[in-house]
Formats: structure tokens, C-alpha cells, sequence
């Protein structure tokens, strides 16, 4: 049986162009089903309407981008969710709309789509950690916006401290800090499928911060239709049927990651540790090798238990 969130969010990726909002939209039937993005998408080419009418006389480019965030931060309101960045409203397209709330991708997504409805090049970037927009000058020299925090313009300095913050972070609750040196490609553009991609793993971690297991394994679902070849994601959604006791299912996906993974030629993990990479004490492949093991040791209890079933 064809999923039919995933027929629509495939639908939507594959239509002539970039929009961004039929496939944000296609991601909120995950929690609405009966959403009908005829609406919303009315909704952003109003905004895209009156956002154009402000530019009208503004030739220069930081004064449009000034324009536009009056517009969406002053008279719409729309804000980043501090409080409640982990409410995975701020990941649906209405709710962001509706609410006036959202995280740095819906933002981003927003500020977008009224951008290009208003005339002006912006493009997505999958920024470390902060999902960014750029707005062309020229390839070479574009304007660099945070939606999260009212559309600020950033300087390399800013984004090279946001990546600081990132690495601090750790990039993940409990995991260690993060090296990144700067790079200038941080700052290139994001294809479509790729945003819808961070949009997934964004949803996903919410729910799953919330326990909410079967949302999550909905979610994983959705990341695989979009993108099969991330193998990784088998594992999470083995793992998410293991706590749902879909012993079968969890079965299923995690004899076939580990199949995928050992017929793998073993990753270049560790390239910057030189002449020593892939030797014992090489942290990365003990991480590795201690994971698989973790994943064989469910593997084998769940044959265990599939078959006491039969």
C-alpha cells in the first residue's frame, strides 16, 4: 500500500521549480491528515503581494531585505519559539503560519517563499546547527539571514560564532563538543529534498524528546521515502519499533542495516587523525564497533522473541 503523505510530499518535490511550502505542507499531514494546503499557500501569495508592494521604489538590496523583515517580524509577528523550541508545531507549515511561531527551518521556509513571491532570489542554507536563508547580491557575495532572530543580516564573523555555538552545543544534548573548522561551503545553498530532509530529522527529534515513539517511527518512514539510500535512518526506525514492541518490524529494519553495513567498505571516519586513522585506539570506529554490537545483541533477542511468537 502506497503511503499517502509520502505520494504527496514525493509529488511535491518532484514539481517544476523550488517552492518550498507544498512539501512543508505535505510533512503537516503527519499530524493533520485532513489539511487541505490550498489555504496556506493563498495565505503566503497574500504576504508575497504585500511584501512586494513595500519594495516598490527600493533598488538596493539591504534595504529590501530591511523591508522585508518590518513586514514579517513587525506587522505579521512572526518570532522564533525560545520556549518551546522542541514543540513540534514549530515543524508544520500552517501551525508556523497560524501561530506566527516556528524554529529556524519553518522561519526560513516562510521568509523564503514571501521573499520569491516578492521578487527577490532566496535560497535555503543547511547551515551546522542553524538553518539560514541567503539572498543573491551576486554568487559570491550574498546576503546571509537569520529568520530565527527577525531576519538579522550576518557577517562571516556571525556565522563563523554561530558555528562556535553549535560546536559547544555539542550539536546534540550529552554528546561531546564539536570541531568544526569554517568552511566557505557552510554557506552554499540547500536543494529542495535536502531541506525536506532536515525538516524530517528536526520533527523526528522532537518527537522522539517527547516519547512520542509511533509519531517518530511515522516520521523515519517519511525520511526513508524521501531519501532510501540513508541507512542510517533503518536503524532509527528499527530501534523506534523496538520501543513501540513491533518486534517484527524492529526486526526487519535492523537485520537489514546490519546487512547493508557489514557488506560496506568500512567509512574514512577519521581522516584527520593521519598516519594513526583506523588503528584501536582511533575513537570513532571503537564508537562504531561498539554500536554494532549493541544493535547485534537486539537483533538476536528479537529473533528470540519473533520466534517464541511462532
Amino acid at each position: 500500500m502506497i503511503d499517502p503523505i509520502a505520494a504527496d510530499l514525493e509529488r511535491a518535490l518532484n514539481e517544476p521549480g523550488e517552492a518550498l511550502a507544498p512539501a512543508a505542507l505535505a510533512i503537516a499531514q503527519l499530524e493533520y491528515p485532513r489539511l487541505d494546503p490550498g489555504p496556506y499557500l493563498a495565505q503566503l501569495d497574500e504576504y508575497g503581494r504585500e511584501a512586494a508592494r513595500r519594495l516598490q521604489g527600493l533598488a538596493d538590496r539591504r534595504e529590501q531585505i530591511i523591508a522585508i523583515n518590518r513586514f514579517l517580524f513587525g506587522t505579521l509577528g512572526l518570532a522564533g519559539n525560545r520556549d518551546q523550541y522542541l514543540d513540534p508545531r514549530n515543524s508544520f507549515l500552517n501551525d508556523v503560519i497560524d501561530r506566527r511561531l516556528g524554529i529556524p527551518i519553518t522561519l526560513s521556509v516562510v521568509y523564503i517563499e514571501v521573499g520569491r513571491r516578492a521578487g527577490l532570489p532566496m535560497r535555503g542554507v543547511g547551515f551546522p546547527g542553524h538553518f539560514l536563508v541567503r539572498c543573491d547580491e551576486t554568487a559570491s557575495d550574498p546576503y546571509i539571514i537569520d529568520a530565527f532572530n527577525t531576519g538579522r543580516l550576518l557577517s562571516e564573523s556571525d556565522c563563523l560564532e554561530l558555528l562556535r555555538e553549535h560546536a559547544r552545543q555539542g550539536g546534540a544534548e550529552g554528546a561531546p563538543p564539536m570541531d568544526f573548522p569554517w568552511h566557505p561551503s557552510f554557506l552554499d545553498p540547500a536543494d529542495r529534498r535536502a531541506i525536506v530532509v532536515r525538516m524530517l530529522n528536526n520533527l523526528k527529534r522532537a518527537y522522539v524528546t517527547l516519547r512520542s515513539f509511533s509519531h517518530a517511527r511515522r516520521t523515519s518512514d517519511l525520511l526513508l521515502a524521501v531519501d532510501p539510500s540513508v541507512v542510517t535512518e533503518l536503524r532509527d526506525r528499527g530501534l523506534l519499533s523496538y520501543h513501540l514492541q513491533d518486534f517484527s518490524s524492529a526486526l526487519h529494519d535492523l537485520e537489514r542495516y546490519l546487512r547493508i553495513v557489514t557488506r560496506a567498505e568500512p567509512p574514512q571516519l577519521s581522516s584527520r587523525h593521519g598516519e594513526h586513522a583506523g588503528q584501536d585506539d582511533d575513537p570513532d570506529r571503537e564508537e562504531n564497533e561498539e554500536e554494532f554490537k549493541a544493535i547485534w545483541e537486539h537483533v538476536k533477542n528479537l529473533r528470540r522473541r519473533v520466534a517464541s511468537f511462532n
